[in-house]
């Protein structure tokens, strides 16, 4: 076959493998055009595998139903394939490539018969931008095309900026029969190459999203000196200061989004506080010529979680979806051509939840349908999705829309830990930022376990992203502080939003009342506030936190969670012993110092 786009014979030959093996009907390369993605739009919409939403209230919006079978990411079937078992790490499922690819080529033969192949040139970042890198998808999918318009930058235009260069990561996704049963989502991190199959959920197949941007990033940020983080990035403007930007690492369900998007306090607005979302889910991180290091969110969209979502807990993500968004697994009103998710309308008291819907399976619903058990029925998916182009949100960076990298200021890792862990405490150097991060994760609850209190570890909320074994990570994390001038290293440091009293609520208010513990941690990069040196790190003194305003909140309920219990720490230090012993003999001396000598000062 001819491939006009490019000359580079790399790029030529893979694409040609991958059309023998596949063997599909067309091929059809997308070159960015207005015009194409229009004609796949109409052929979507034909075919009904998309469904247009009201061009007046959601212009450019399409809803998109996958297989009941296939509407998560599946960790079990996700896998590391390196050459050595002990570079995938202990957190992940190996497989030795030669073996995988031969199981893979098996399932892909002849895959796209009476199909189409989608050829996707795509840049991760700003095409041709620093800290920005190239991949190509081939898909026979059409819904992958049009996310992977909005969560990446998509045309000729990454072609050229590629040339005859061999660094790009090849993707291949067939999306098969949809079977959970040989379900593969493989990353080759030695061959920069990805492969999906039997799957069309776009945490599966969006391959730039966790498959590139952190599995295969992490490892060519190791080798190169850089790093690939699952943060989100945020810029904070103080009354006559400069922005500073932050990092930010949590695992799910612990307000990573909404901190990405924060709207402060009323009190916060009128003094002149601003806040810019410059991403909220991957971190790009490279130091600069100046020794600092720069950050750049490598997507161009979000893929956000639509349940839970409306103008209170989110307002600029609701914001977001207004406008040329792709619906996954929600709820369809047919009588407006509207999308709908459960809490949507919460706290809008001119909204009303709808009488009547089809769900995200295509089933008639309404507020009282139930299962065979007599449960009430979803009518969106909990893990339904908006894809939402970053450019829509309210609040995004003038960086993010430059493409310039942003120098960050600080790190901050958090968990869901209702005991133990303060609302906030910074880190005594880099060596014990890192450990801090390594140690992190959110507590089980009863209702998801059966016991109470057990630490699921997740360091840097990396646990499903690791591209290479996750002691060398921590390794790499440590080398990384070595390169960056102690004077010009970020402030690394730890929240904890969900502390809970003895009835089981939340102390803190958390959403936007974050701002007031991200303005201490301000006020420590700028040096203007002391703090309490415990054995953890650096605590707040409660009154140099603002907390003026907030609606039946003490000082002394600040202090509740400012603690430092010895007993909890003590159980807490030896569970991390526990969890670094399952690492293996890679694990860095310096991080396990830092348990000893965690542990020794809760024993005394």
């Amino acid at each position: 076959m001819e491939f006009n786009f490019t000359k580079n014979e790399q790029v030529k030959s893979w694409l040609q493998s991958r059309i023998d093996l596949v063997n599909p009907d067309k091929v059809v390369y997308i070159d960015g055009s207005e015009e194409l993605y229009k004609k796949l739009t109409d052929e979507a919409i034909a075919s009904g595998e998309m469904i247009k939403l009201n061009e007046k209230t959601l212009p450019g919006c399409l809803l998109h139903r996958t297989k009941p079978n296939d509407v998560a990411r599946v960790e079990a079937r996700t896998f590391i394939c390196c050459k050595n078992e002990e570079d995938a790490g202990r957190m992940y499922n190996w497989c030795d490539p030669t073996e995988m690819h031969a199981k893979l080529d098996a399932i892909l033969k002849d895959s796209y018969k009476g199909k189409t192949m989608y050829i996707i040139p795509y840049s991760m970042g700003p095409v041709g931008g620093p800290i920005s890198k190239i991949g190509l998808e081939v898909t026979d999918s059409i819904y992958v095309v049009l996310n992977m318009r909005i969560m990446t930058r998509v045309g000729q235009n990454v072609m050229d900026a590629l040339g005859n260069s061999s660094d790009f990561v090849k993707g291949t996704h067939a999306s098969c029969d949809v079977d959970p049963e040989n379900r593969y989502i493989c990353q080759f991190p030695e061959e920069n190459a990805i492969v999906s199959v039997n799957s069309a959920y776009g945490g599966n197949v969006l391959q730039g999203k966790k498959c590139f941007a952190l599995r295969i990033a992490s490892y060519q940020g190791k080798n190169e000196g850089w790093m690939a983080e699952h943060m989100l990035i945020l810029g904070i403007k103080r009354p006559g200061k400069e922005t500073v930007y932050m990092c930010a690492a949590f695992p799910s369900a612990c307000g990573k989004t909404n901190l990405a998007m924060l709207i402060p306090p009323k009190s916060f607005q009128e003094k002149g506080y601003e806040v810019f979302t410059v991403g909220d889910d991957i971190a790009w991180i490279k130091p600069g010529a100046d020794g600092r290091l720069y950050a750049i969110n490598p997507e161009n969209g979000f893929f956000g979680v639509a349940p839970g979502t409306n103008s209170k807990s989110n307002y600029n993500a609701l914001m977001s979806t207004k406008k040329n968004a792709i619906f996954t697994n929600v709820a369809w009103n047919p009588k407006t051509n509207e999308v709908w998710w459960e809490a949507l309308e919460k706290d809008d008291p001119e909204k009303k939840k709808p009488d009547f819907l089809i769900d995200w399976t295509g089933k008639d619903w309404t507020p009282d349908t139930v299962d065979a058990e007599g449960k009430p029925v979803k009518a969106a998916h909990p893990n339904s999705r908006f894809t939402a182009p970053a450019e829509n949100c309210p609040c995004i960076s003038p960086a993010f829309k430059t493409g310039e990298p942003v120098p960050v200021s600080a790190f901050i890792f958090g968990g869901r830990r209702p005991t133990t862990v303060p609302l906030v405490y910074q880190a005594k150097s880099w060596d014990n930022g890192v450990f801090i991060g390594s140690i992190m994760g959110s507590e089980t609850t009863a209702a998801a376990t059966g016991a109470v209190g057990v630490v699921r570890r997740d360091p840097m909320a990396m646990r499903p992203f690791f591209g290479y074994h996750v002691a060398d990570y921590f390794q790499h994390w440590l080398d990384m502080g070595k390169i960056v001038p102690v004077d010009k290293q970020p402030k690394i440091f730890n929240v904890n939003w969900f502390r809970t009293d003895d009835k089981g609520n939340f102390v803190w208010p958390g959403f936007g009342d974050n701002m007031r513990v991200l303005d201490w941690m301000l006020k420590r990069i700028d040096g203007e506030v002391d703090a309490v040196e415990t054995p953890i790190g650096y605590l707040p003194k409660p009154e140099d936190i603002d907390i003026s305003d907030i609606k039946d909140f003490s000082e002394d309920t600040l202090k509740s969670i400012l603690t430092v219990d010895k007993d909890a720490w003590k159980k807490e230090a030896e569970g991390i012993k526990e969890f670094y012993a399952t690492l293996g003999p890679k694990m860095p001396k310096e991080l396990l110092e830092q348990a000893d000598a965690l542990l020794a000062k809760f024993s005394k």
